[in-house]
């Protein structure tokens, strides 16, 4: 059995150590904005990526399907889903 192209996205995405950190502050918060995500990986990780690099990163987590954006007037909120990592769990588990 093969891995699909949509898993193989997941694992590319997991495979940063700042997406990771992304994704932990989404679940910590979620629904931030670019400029609270950038805020809080600089002030609690010590993390100086530019709102460029940033965005770059949630655009390869948005791909994977782990993130998702909601647009309300001019401000996009970022939104972890984790249902990609249920489908990948799900292939290794066992029914006993």
């Amino acid at each position: 059995m093969g891995e699909s192209a949509a898993e193989g996205e997941v694992f590319k995405a997991l495979a940063d150590p700042t997406r990771r950190v992304i994704l932990d502050e989404l679940a910590e918060r979620d629904g931030q904005t670019l400029f609270e995500i950038c805020s809080r990986l600089t002030m609690r990780h010590g993390l100086g990526l530019s709102r460029q690099a940033v965005s770059q990163h949630l655009e390869v987590l948005a791909r994977a399907g782990l993130v998702t954006g909601r647009r309300e007037g001019r401000y996009k909120f970022h939104h972890i889903d984790t249902t990609p990592l249920d489908r990948l769990t799900d292939r290794w588990r066992r029914e006993n």
